[in-house]
């Protein structure tokens, strides 16, 4: 199996934080040297492994805001 590399841009957010240290993070991530994007995953705390996630373009991701933001104004 090829080896996946990865650089992360810019650290946004952590989401959450699991009970042995790994994280859920929002980060601008470039992955084997492609333009970046949006990625939301657990990550270990020196982000050396890391799990299952989802990655999202500018455009996807203003529509996921646009849809909590409508989520919210139904509460």
């Amino acid at each position: 199996m090829a080896e996946i590399k990865f650089d992360i841009i810019k650290k946004i957010a952590v989401l959450s934080e699991g009970n042995k240290g790994w994280k859920k993070e929002l980060n601008l991530i470039s992955w084997n040297d492609r333009d970046p994007v949006y990625d939301i995953r657990d990550w270990s705390e020196d982000h050396k492994k890391m799990g299952k996630g989802s990655t999202y373009t500018l455009g996807e991701l203003q529509v996921l805001k646009d849809s909590l933001l409508e989520l919210t104004e139904l509460e």
